[in-house]
């Protein structure tokens, strides 16, 4: 019996199945994206479709998660929910849990943003904004990982043992937070902090957590900005120099789906981004 080295694979170990494919597989199965109607989360679910699998979008905005769903075709569906709504998201997830096989791929990409130092010249931070950024970036992720995980794990377990995975959002804000983005690198960082725990708490269950953090994507959130600005963010990035595109997340979900060995981590998409105090 020949003893393998790291970096080296024995002839025919294809036949051996030291290398080949493994993960959820996306044609024919069911996926939950929610925040799924524009950005990060639209991007996913054209891409989810694309790939064979049946999807339903849930978000708050009914007249693009509707719209959306109608150009996919048969294979989309809308829901409306709001992520920090236990009854909306339920439903979400009840629904795509009637596919075939049951609900095996959740997608969060639902969140928002608000700029506001911890002090300054009016006063405090708002209060009330903070609790909210937190409660849609953080306490929705968890509602939907929460509820997603405790579908998945009425699934018949595949050859490798698994029942789902689920991806959530966070951002390289979670690490490299800005002046004035308190409440959203503090709800980002939540999301970071629940990855590993989450992915060991469902371990048993045969269900994979695992976090996306993109840098400067080319979303709804910068499509405000006038076009010299979003360049010239783009250009800070070290490569490639210019804003990420929502397709390179939604090939990154489908990696992670495919991918058993991917769990409890959460991977950058940023060109090597690191922010700068502002």
């Amino acid at each position: 019996m020949r003893i393998m080295k790291w970096g080296y694979l024995p002839p025919n170990s294809m036949h051996m199945g030291v290398v080949g494919c493994c993960g959820v597989k996306i044609e024919g199965t069911s996926a939950l994206i929610a925040g799924g109607a524009s950005g990060l989360g639209e991007a996913t679910s054209r891409a989810l479709v694309e790939a064979g699998a049946g999807v339903v979008i849930a978000d708050v905005n009914s007249e693009k998660g509707e719209a959306l769903a109608a150009e996919l075709g048969d294979a989309a569906t809308f829901v409306a929910a709001d992520v920090t709504d236990a009854e909306t998201v339920s439903a979400a997830v009840a629904r795509a849990a009637e596919g075939d096989g049951g609900l095996r791929i959740s997608v969060c990409c639902a969140g928002v943003g608000w700029a506001e130092r911890v002090a300054h010249k009016g006063g405090p931070h708002n209060l009330e904004m903070f609790s909210k950024v937190i409660s849609i970036n953080l306490i929705g992720t968890f509602n939907v990982l929460s509820q997603a995980a405790a579908s998945m794990s009425g699934n018949e377990p595949d050859e490798e043992g698994e029942r789902g995975v689920c991806v959530n959002t966070a951002s390289i804000a979670a690490y490299d937070g800005q002046i004035g983005q308190i409440a959203y690198s503090a709800s980002k960082g939540g999301v970071v902090g629940m990855t590993l725990p989450a992915a060991r708490d469902l371990s048993s269950r045969g269900i994979r957590v695992m976090t996306i953090a993109p840098g400067l994507m080319d979303t709804p959130m910068l499509a405000a900005l006038p076009e010299e600005h979003r360049q010239a963010l783009g250009a800070g990035i070290p490569f490639p120099s210019r804003l990420g595109r929502p397709e390179e997340y939604a090939r990154l979900v489908a990696d992670i789906v495919g991918n058993t060995m991917l769990n409890g981590e959460t991977i950058r998409l940023d060109g090597a981004l690191r922010m700068p105090p502002k």
